[in-house]
């Protein structure tokens, strides 16, 4: 089963004045990732940049509207994400149970994560395609 863990920082600073991550909180989370990496179960991690750098696609209909960062009306923001491969959604839970993503979160801000399983491709109704897709996934990570 892949689950896909989103960091999500919740604040009430605008991107600007973010602190970035403290030596020990980089530490931390290098540890961390060695451990899913060791356990056999991390697929893919990534931070991600500021929404500054991004932009959001609107659709409506056949119009399109496409909007530059950053986003003025966000709460809270996808920080970054882990994509993991583990026996049962609770195994998930488990390791973003031990994640150290609190580490220097200043006073009055808060982080998030969400675990989220993705479809499994024998859940979709168009027989072969996905079949397809998820092997062809399987062999590219298999010559990596």
């Amino acid at each position: 089963m892949k689950v896909m863990m989103l960091g999500f920082v919740k604040t009430k600073q605008t991107e600007a004045s973010q602190i970035p991550p403290t030596e020990e909180a980089l530490l931390a989370m290098h540890k961390f990732n060695e451990e899913l990496r060791n356990a056999g179960v991390l697929l893919d991690l990534a931070g991600l940049t500021p929404t500054s750098r991004g932009v959001r696609v609107r659709y409506s209909g056949s119009k399109r509207t496409v909007i530059d960062g950053p986003f003025a009306e966000a709460k809270e923001v996808i920080g970054g994400y882990t994509l993991l491969e583990v026996k049962t959604f609770a195994e998930a839970d488990e390791w973003a149970k031990r994640a150290p993503f609190g580490m220097g979160v200043p006073d009055g801000e808060e982080l998030e994560v969400e675990l989220r399983p993705l479809f499994d491709p024998a859940e979709f109704d168009v027989p072969g395609e996905a079949e397809e897709r998820a092997k062809r996934s399987g062999e590219k990570r298999a010559k990596a």
